[in-house]
């Protein structure tokens, strides 16, 4: 006869095998954004902002689940490191935009292997991470709603 689980341990907990699992994944993803000089805060606002760029600072912090505190210091070492322009908008003085430099555009090429090293140091099989990923929007979409 087996003993039910302990519905309050540590390792029983989802929020904890999130968050532990998000430490070791940003951990993977250091030395790899170290060849780029990028951290990997930083990191995920250059995907958003190849994806689309000329946003706002709203919209950028929107789209990264980060408020304007922790968006704001993150915003401003990237554009020190010449990767991203911010100019508040002609439209709407109270709206700052986020546009990519020259450079900023090129680290997208030396970026492109960072995906793909990622996924080998998860060691799983690409099905597993697709269906992972998969899973995990789905969570969130339920909690963001």
């Amino acid at each position: 006869m087996t003993q039910p689980e302990d519905p309050q341990a540590l390792d029983n907990q989802l929020c904890f095998a999130l968050y532990s699992t998000s430490l070791l994944m940003t951990k993977a993803y250091k030395p790899l954004l170290a060849e780029i000089g990028l951290t990997y805060p930083q990191y995920l606002a250059m995907l958003a902002l190849w994806e689309e760029d000329g946003v706002t600072v709203n919209a950028l912090g929107g789209r990264l689940y980060l408020d304007s505190g922790t968006l704001t210091p993150l915003l401003k070492r990237l554009e020190t490191a010449g990767l991203i322009t911010r100019a508040r908008s002609a439209v709407d003085e109270r709206q700052v935009l986020i546009r990519l430099t020259g450079e900023g555009r090129a680290l997208k090429r030396k970026a492109a292997r960072i995906p793909g090293k990622a996924a080998v140091a998860a060691g799983l099989p690409l099905s597993d991470l697709i269906s992972l990923r998969r899973k995990l929007k789905k969570l969130r979409a339920h909690l963001a709603a």
